[in-house]
């Protein structure tokens, strides 16, 4: 029976928001593996490096060239048969690295139910039936846009940003603020449901402005910015100075002259993550990645509703019509990672402060391990599991042992590793990182408050 370690060969994409030559972390890794139709180009931008068997970028067997797909549909017992036949013979999750040198769209990922609804329409921008949850783990200093502010800033700026409530309206602008007035933090069922309705109707306002509209009052806005600094948007409010919001106007604005998505920042939480913080969106959740390098995970899909930063297809309509309007402080949404109990430590390991941190979103296609091994011979264990992993290593050297099989590792290099297979890695360096995604059927406690 084949040892259930594979090296993988990895797709890397060029999109125009990629970082160029070697500042992209994607190009990096990607070129770590040899491929013959592959290499850096210094003037070229390099976006996502992917890791899955998603059709349109599939990861290869280095040694045989064959995809990952074929491989885990042609040995069953590679995925294990419960999550082959409850995700058809794929990999539930897709794998990347990310490398933000400008702002990607802004944009929500479809539910299930919408995805198969938008996909039988348009498969052309729409190119599969599947949900898309994700996570953002940070490998660099990362910043972007998530989820929309509580209520109290959005009434905030509409009063104090006069570009963005004339291109609002005046009118839109107070039936919110008045809509709102008093119960912006209310629990209540009725006054959430209000103020999610309030929501949507003055973001819709704002999305649906005419492009000649956008354009004038984007020129009035940069002027603002530019003149006011730190007074810009009455002094920024409790998540954002006014400086930090005026220097963000002006840096997308290079990026996306007259774009809607400079007015669409002041809706959103401008987040901020440390190397290792992380973030999980549900589908249906709006976003905007700015810049930096993540480690991303996601289920199995290339769905993207597009609204503002972007050459790309826009589709405001079902964009507006998805949202969860939901609105919360960014820490609200923002992962915190737990000791992973599934893995056991050898003293080398426990004596210079290695760690494996879980990040668990609540949904069934993954989860993420992200071990560092801090001293030369320390060894991380990894048990059984009961469903199949990708392991990238992000820095230092190291090995991956599983069974009789031993391989080296180092940044840039992926393994698949087959269901039922204990892992051992050890460090060769004193910072030797890696993350591993998984999946394995368990109670899970749902986006709904359910359990999967």
């Amino acid at each position: 029976m084949q040892v259930p370690l594979i090296r993988l060969q990895c797709g890397v994409n060029s999109y125009d928001w990629g970082k160029l030559g070697k500042d992209s972390a994607a190009a990096v890794f990607a070129a770590a593996t040899p491929a013959e139709d592959f290499s850096i180009q210094e003037d070229k931008p390099y976006a996502e490096l992917w890791m899955g068997t998603h059709p349109s970028n599939p990861s290869k067997d280095l040694a045989t060239k064959r995809t990952l797909l074929d491989l885990v549909q042609d040995n069953e017992a590679l995925m294990s048969s419960e999550i082959s036949h409850k995700f058809g013979n794929k990999l539930p999750f897709l794998l990347k690295v990310l490398s933000i040198g400008k702002a990607l769209s802004i944009q929500a990922h479809p539910n299930k139910q919408l995805a198969e609804q938008l996909h039988k329409k348009d498969s052309k921008n729409y190119p599969d039936d599947n949900h898309k949850p994700e996570m953002t783990i940070a490998i660099s200093p990362f910043d972007g846009l998530c989820g929309f502010r509580p209520l109290a800033e959005i009434s905030h700026f509409l009063s104090t940003v006069p570009a963005l409530k004339k291109l609002v309206g005046e009118a839109e602008a107070e039936v919110f603020q008045s809509s709102i007035k008093g119960q912006e933090t209310s629990d209540k069922k009725e006054d959430e449901e209000i103020n999610k309705k309030a929501l949507r109707r003055v973001f819709t306002s704002l999305m649906k402005s005419r492009n000649e509209d956008v354009e004038l009052a984007s020129k009035d806005l940069i002027i603002s910015a530019r003149e006011e600094g730190s007074n810009f948007a009455g002094g920024g409010g409790p998540s954002n100075t006014g400086k930090e919001l005026a220097d963000l106007v002006v840096r997308v604005n290079k990026q996306f002259p007259g774009d809607i998505g400079i007015f669409v920042l002041f809706f959103l939480n401008y987040v901020k993550l440390e190397v290792g913080e992380a973030m999980f969106l549900k589908a249906d959740d709006i976003h905007a990645y700015l810049s930096g390098d993540i480690i991303e995970c996601m289920a199995s899909s290339d769905n993207v509703v597009r609204a503002g930063f972007t050459p790309k297809f826009k589709d405001v309509d079902t964009l507006v019509s998805m949202l969860t309007y939901s609105y919360a402080p960014i820490e609200e949404q923002k992962m915190h990672p737990v000791d992973y109990p599934y893995v056991t430590l050898n003293r080398e390991a426990y004596s210079s402060g290695s760690t494996a941190a879980l990040y668990d979103p609540p949904i069934e296609e993954f989860s993420v391990v992200k071990t560092d091994l801090k001293k030369k011979g320390a060894k991380a264990t990894f048990e059984q599991l009961a469903g199949p992993s990708i392991f990238i290593c992000t820095s230092g050297n190291g090995k991956i042992n599983v069974g009789p099989k031993v391989e080296e590792v180092k940044p840039g290099y992926v393994y698949f590793v087959g269901a039922t297979a204990e892992v051992v890695l050890e460090s060769e360096d004193e910072d030797f990182t890696t993350f591993k995604a998984f999946c394995e059927l368990h109670d899970k406690e749902g986006i709904d408050g359910s359990h999967l």
